[in-house]
């Protein structure tokens, strides 16, 4: 019998993170995430989500194989007032990298540059193939962490020039502008004006009830809502998922916790309603923007799969640039 000696565990920091993973290598990554799932090459991936008061904790499971063949599970909390009560990120966690082959524990990476990175990545992944390619006007709803990382992912794949750029606080509307200054960004108060105008929409924001309004929305918009990580969470009019194109990053997830199920609650929409997956647009199995009318809605809540596929690049990246601290248990 073989006797092998047990690896160190590779402890990675958020500083770690943020100089091993670019937007772009992000993207791929998650692209080819979806991919591999929508072509059946990967298991489903899992969810378990707890709540308190003021927050909630997510664990995200999922198998990741790319020549190795990785477990990772992901712990976040995520508690939006943490920044101005606590002075704390909203996000918070832990991601988990074991050997799927032995159960050996590979690496503890921090979830915070990850999850924000993956989650630009998959709105990214899904304007490439349900927005218009020559989609010039946006507005962000959202001008925190991640209103940042959807802008700068969408400037990789969408011709993007004109920037609306809402938040209920108005000075970080503001500064996010001033921070974006080598694009024409505007600050503004009046979203609906601004929805009106655009051809993408995004929706980053921890709101409660729907702000994007059916009404204002002009045809052949591309609209990612992206905030609605729990069951109580809204950003987007349920009227949005009547007689338009909707794809969703797991069915069985934005059933329980996306704008989707505000929409199937209210009797706007349906599991047999949504048009697909993005794993199954990625992959071909199903269709993407089918015209230029055509208004088209990605219901992004967040799955384990674009955790898997960064956190394992991340790694990888980090074994070959000897980044990182090694310890054992």
């Amino acid at each position: 019998m073989t006797v092998s000696t047990k690896r160190e565990t590779l402890l990675l920091s958020a500083r770690d993170v943020t100089a091993l993973l670019t937007v772009s290598d992000c993207i791929s990554a998650v692209e080819h995430g979806f991919r591999a799932l929508g072509d059946g090459k990967l298991p489903r991936p899992e969810l378990l989500s707890l709540h308190s008061e003021l927050g909630g904790l997510h664990v995200k499971a999922a198998v990741w194989m790319n020549g190795s063949h990785y477990f990772v599970t992901k712990a976040n909390a995520n508690f939006p007032s943490n920044p101005k009560t606590n002075g704390l990120p909203t996000i918070q966690g832990v991601i988990i990298l074991c050997d799927a082959n032995t159960g050996e524990l590979l690496a503890l990476i921090d979830s915070i540059e990850i999850t924000a990175l993956r989650t630009g990545a998959a709105t990214a992944v899904a304007a490439r193939n349900l927005a218009r390619t020559g989609s010039r006007v946006l507005t962000i709803c959202g001008c925190g962490r991640q209103g940042q990382i959807q802008l700068e992912s969408l400037l990789h794949v969408l011709p993007i020039e004109t920037v609306y750029a809402y938040d209920v606080d108005p000075a970080a509307a503001q500064r996010f502008a001033s921070e974006n200054n080598t694009l024409d960004v505007h600050a503004i108060q009046d979203i609906s004006e601004a929805i009106s105008k655009s051809d993408v929409v995004i929706t980053c924001t921890p709101a409660r009830k729907f702000f994007v309004r059916s009404r204002d929305v002009r045809p052949g918009t591309f609209i990612a809502a992206v905030g609605a990580d729990n069951e109580h969470k809204q950003e987007i009019d349920p009227r949005l998922f009547v007689k338009n194109k909707v794809v969703v990053d797991s069915l069985a997830q934005c059933l329980k916790i996306g704008d989707l199920h505000h929409a199937v609650a209210e009797g706007f929409a349906s599991a047999e309603s949504v048009h697909a997956e993005l794993a199954d647009v990625v992959a071909g199995k199903a269709a993407g923007r089918a015209s230029e009318e055509e208004t088209a809605i990605f219901d992004s809540t967040g799955i384990a799969i674009e955790d898997a596929a960064a956190a394992a690049l991340v790694y990888e990246k980090a074994q070959r640039a000897g980044v990182g601290r090694r310890f054992s248990f």
